[in-house]
This record gives structure tokens, sequence and C-alpha cells, in this order.
């Protein structure tokens, strides 16, 4: 059974109720509870009624966070290598409806241009980015990406479109070892409003792909819905269930949660579904409480403020300096960006603040010649 038969069991107007429903009971009782908490526990914590014990939650997240990851913090930046995109959804700079857009994809020397700015840090983790247009940076221009970033860098996660199983087991055996995918939202009925054309409009397909980056025998697969698209609590509470399946079902497989909220960026609608700093604080608690385990991370969406704070709560990864364009790092003239970065500090700027608060900067996730050993 995929994800996509098991999300099918369950109403999203009946999770939302059940959620909207909890009483500050509920979350007392979840939070003496030790972790890792059930998915009531988890409906209980990301509900209205738990706003009230945010302090607590967040001692807890924290002393849980320390245990589990200590005093470490992982630092990561994105490549955008093309914002070429064959998708239509309301909600992405990217969108093919976006005709303001210069579309760009990275030729070698300009891939390898990018990596010379970026290696003037100390970053070892890169996270490679594309639209999803099969033409121009479908699977066979990744992996010659991948290829071109791989002796330059010890840990490389990739941002793309959806593949299948043989597709990520050939990219892994040339050195990724975690693929980010999100849902957006898992509201079955409504996916369809934001995504109008394109192979992302397949609900189902997009659904399913955790389980085939899993099968592939990627070693971190990350995952996460887009906030602001529907009621945050209960596309919350889906991420919630999904994580809980996979980990269940590819215990090898390690896991992170992303929190990305909308952005600013060309074409984009009136934000109806807004979710608070202190609701966004709420719910990195929660998941820290859900599951020790998970990998939680935190991009330059957010601003330096709300960062520097998150980042003492459950945060185990951050990205710094980036840029959301091709060319962003090394181009004179750089296209319309994905979304409006929020933090523009440098990195140097952000591990500063990172030692500050007494956390140790670590530039790579993991040593690929150990897997040897």
């Amino acid at each position: 059974m995929t994800f996509n038969e098991y999300h099918a069991r369950f109403d999203w107007d009946e999770i939302q109720q059940r959620i909207y429903s909890k009483t500050l009971s509920d979350v007392d009782r979840a939070l003496s509870k030790k972790s890792p908490l059930d998915l009531e526990d988890f409906m209980a914590l990301i509900s209205e009624a738990a706003l009230p014990r945010l302090e607590e939650m967040a001692q807890k997240s924290r002393a849980l966070t320390l245990k589990r990851f200590g005093n470490t913090m992982q630092m990561y930046i994105p490549l955008y290598l093309s914002n070429e995109c064959s998708n239509c959804c309301t909600y992405c700079g990217f969108s093919h409806l976006n005709k303001e857009l210069e579309r760009r994809t990275l030729s070698d020397l300009e891939i390898l241009s990018e990596i010379k700015v970026i290696k003037e840090t100390p970053f070892e983790h890169l996270l490679l980015v594309t639209g999803e247009d099969a033409r121009t940076s479908g699977f066979e221009y990744l992996r010659h990406a991948v290829r071109l970033c791989k002796p330059y860098f010890k840990h490389l996660s990739i941002e793309v479109q959806p593949m299948g199983v043989e597709e990520y087991s050939v990219l892994a055996s040339e050195g990724v070892s975690a693929v980010l995918v999100y849902q957006e939202t898992y509201h079955r009925e409504n996916y369809r409003k934001y995504h109008l054309a394109g192979k992302k409009s397949i609900f189902s397909y997009r659904m399913d792909t955790p389980d085939r980056i899993c099968e592939a025998g990627i070693r971190k697969c990350g995952i996460g819905c887009l906030i602001g698209l529907e009621d945050w609590r209960t596309d919350s509470f889906f991420t919630a269930l999904h994580l809980r399946y996979l980990e269940k079902k590819y215990w090898k497989t390690r896991f992170s949660i992303s929190f990305p909220r909308l952005r600013p960026h060309a074409g984009l609608e009136d934000q109806k579904n807004i979710q608070t700093d202190r609701e966004l604080i709420q719910l990195i608690c929660a998941y820290r409480l859900f599951d020790p385990d998970v990998e939680l991370s935190l991009s330059t969406r957010e601003s330096p403020r709300f960062r520097d704070h998150a980042i003492r709560l459950g945060i185990t990864s951050i990205s710094a300096g980036s840029r959301t364009d091709p060319g962003g790092y090394s181009l004179s003239k750089t296209e319309l960006p994905q979304f409006v970065i929020n933090d523009d500090r440098t990195p140097e700027e952000v591990c500063k603040v990172v030692r500050e608060n007494g956390y140790e900067v670590v530039w790579k996730d993991w040593d690929p010649s150990l897997d040897a050993l």
C-alpha cells in the first residue's frame, strides 16, 4: 500500500474538525506523555487550545533537540540550476504562467562559476534546485549537474521534479544522498486549484514520490507542505501522518520536515491562510515533541529575528546566503527569483549568531566514505 492509498482513508473535513475541537485538557495530556507521541497528541499540540502552553512546548522541544542532536546546527546552501517549468502553479514564481520571467537553465560553465563563488564559503552541503521541465532540466541534465558538483561538496541534496525509482537509484549511485519533495497541500480536492496544468497537477503521482525515493535507497527524504495554501493545521496533520507512515515502512531512511511559508513573488495572489510567527513556533515545537528524531529545517524565507529565535527551539538545519534564481551567485544580471528572500545576511553573519546561541556550526551532514567501513 502506498501513501496515496493510505491517505484516501482520511477525510480532510473530519480531521479539521477534530483538530479544532481539542481542549486544553487534551494539550496537557499530550505534554504529560513521553515522546514519541501519537497523532491524537499531535492534533492537540497544533490546535488553538495549545497556544497558552507554548512556553512549555518550547522548553520541552529545546530539551529534546539538544538530547538527540546536541549543540549543533547543520548549514546548507541552495544552487538553482534552472527556472524553466512546465507546471502552472498559482503560488510559484517559476510557474509556466509567469510571463514576466526570463527563463534560464545553467550551462556547465555557469554551474562551475556558481560553484566557484559558493566555495569561497565553508559550505559542504549543496542543495540543487530546478523547476520541473523534463525537456531542459530532466534526469540526464540533473545527472550531469550532479557529476559536475560532486567533486566540490561532501553532501548533495536535490529538490527537483518527481522521478521514478530507477532514476532515483542512479542518482544515489552518482552521490545524491537526500531528496526533498513537498506535497504543497494534502487537500485532495483543492490541490487542482493550485496546480492548473503540467505533471505536478497529478495529485497521486506526487503523493507517492517519497515512496519511490525510499524504495530507491536514498539516504534521506524531506517532506512538507506549503504553509499558506490551505488551513495550516490540517495540512500539517497530514504531513505528520505521512512522516509516521514513511518511518514505519522505510525504517532505514532518515527524514526531514521543512516549513516553507508563502513568500512574495511576481504574480502571487493575496495569501488567505496566513500563519503567524507564533503559530509557526508552535508547529516546530509540535513536530519535535511528536518525533524527536526527525530533522527540522528552516530556510531564508523567514526573517533574521524569527530564525535567530527558532534555532533554539527545535530546528536542526538552516540555509544562509541563499539565492533563488539561476546564476544568482555569480552572474552580473540575474532573473526574477522563485520567491523573495527574507533573511539576506551573509553566511558569516548567520554563523556568528548560531555560535552566540551556543551551537557548533556543522558544514556537512555526513561523510559518504564512511558507508564503506
